[in-house]
């Protein structure tokens, strides 16, 4: 397991001074780069041996939000590995040892060259030394395509958006995505499913379904094509966290 400690800052909080659902999501992605730095199997090994690992799919269970200025424990640890798809949990806690949230993802190891998922090596999937799965209710890596959506306004990428591997971050999806949910939704789990890249001057599609129960969101962020760049769905949280 690898762990770091911060404090909530300003800039991570909405109107109501608490952290904002992309900063999670931020914490934990800085939080599986940080262990591969340590590890010395990071951004310069992957350049050097032109590969990268690509995130497939999220579960994010939001238990509570931190205030702004609270010291916060984010963790994340490996725990299974198979032919090219890595999988790996993430947990973010108070100082009490309280967990705020937690997640589940799927990554794939990406040869650059080919542009193809290529084979973990052992000495990849040992070095991260793998541990137990977090105790959660794990939901499928795909996510079912609404049969029907309301379509939203077209929107271009733009240089804000693209990451270091040259495409859409992670985190941005999610982001763009949360903002079709209805004013009054307040969500404890996101899932994502992220089935292509989108590159500076791609155009996005977006297309929004609420289900008949008003408990599930679904946003797909698509090309031209319909085809999506991603899938992201939230499930309604009973009561305001």
């Amino acid at each position: 397991m690898y762990s770091f400690e911060s404090r909530v800052r300003y800039s991570e909080v909405d109107s109501d001074w608490n952290m904002t659902f992309p900063a999670l999501l931020n914490y934990f992605q800085d939080c599986c780069i940080f262990q591969s730095e340590e590890l010395q199997i990071g951004g310069a090994y992957l350049s050097e041996h032109q590969v990268a690992w690509v995130l497939i799919s999220w579960q994010v269970i939001w238990k509570a939000k931190p205030h702004m200025g609270d010291h916060v424990k984010i963790s994340t640890w490996a725990y299974d590995f198979g032919g090219f798809y890595g999988y790996r949990n993430f947990t973010m806690e108070n100082e009490a040892g309280d967990i705020l949230a937690y997640a589940n993802s799927v990554w794939a190891y990406m040869d650059l060259k080919s542009g193809r998922p290529t084979k973990i090596t052992p000495e990849i999937a040992a070095a991260y030394q793998p541990e137990e799965r977090y105790p959660m209710e794990y939901a499928p890596r795909k996510i079912a395509l609404p049969k029907e959506a309301e379509e939203k306004e077209p929107f271009a990428v733009h240089a804000s958006m693209i990451d270091t591997n040259h495409h859409v971050n992670n985190e941005k999806y999610v982001e763009l995505a949360a903002g079709y949910l209805p004013e009054d939704f307040a969500f404890d789990q996101m899932r994502a499913e992220y089935r292509k890249s989108a590159v500076l001057g791609d155009v996005i599609y977006p297309s929004v379904h609420i289900s008949e129960d008003q408990t599930l969101v679904t946003v797909v962020l698509s090309d031209e094509k319909k085809k999506p760049f991603a899938v992201v769905e939230f499930r309604r949280k009973e009561e305001n966290i």
